[in-house]
C-alpha cells in the first residue's frame, strides 16, 4: 500500500464550512474511494494559510485525485469550488507533495 500527499487551498474564512461539508460526506462518494482502494485519508488545516494537507494510503496505483472523471466527484468539486481554489473544471488546485521521512 502506498502513502500519497497534496496540498489544497481553502479560502478565507470557510474553515467551519469545509468541516461541515465533510462530516456530511455523501454516501456514494465515500463507498467511490473506498472502492477505489483509498484508506486512512486524512485533511488536515493550517489556519495560518488555510492549506489543507491531505494523505492517504492507497491500495493500487490511484489516489483520489485520479477520480476525477466520475459522475460523482464532478459533482463533489462543484459543491466544494465556492470554498476552495479551483481549476477551471471545479477541481481543487492540488499540489502533490513528496514524501521525505516515513516512521512506522
Amino acid at each position: 500500500m502506498k502513502r500519497a500527499a497534496f496540498k489544497m487551498k481553502l479560502k478565507p474564512g470557510y474553515r467551519d464550512e469545509y468541516k461541515k461539508r465533510h462530516d456530511a460526506i455523501w454516501p456514494e462518494l465515500k463507498t467511490l474511494l473506498c472502492d477505489a482502494g483509498i484508506r486512512d485519508y486524512s485533511i488536515f488545516l493550517d489556519e495560518e494559510t488555510n492549506t489543507l494537507f491531505a494523505v492517504q494510503k492507497v491500495d493500487g496505483n490511484a489516489g483520489s485525485q485520479d477520480l476525477g472523471k466520475t459522475e460523482i466527484v464532478q459533482r463533489w468539486w462543484a459543491y466544494m469550488a465556492d470554498i476552495m481554489e479551483t481549476n477551471p473544471d471545479n477541481s481543487p488546485v492540488s499540489i502533490p507533495l513528496p514524501e521525505i521521512f516515513y516512521l512506522d
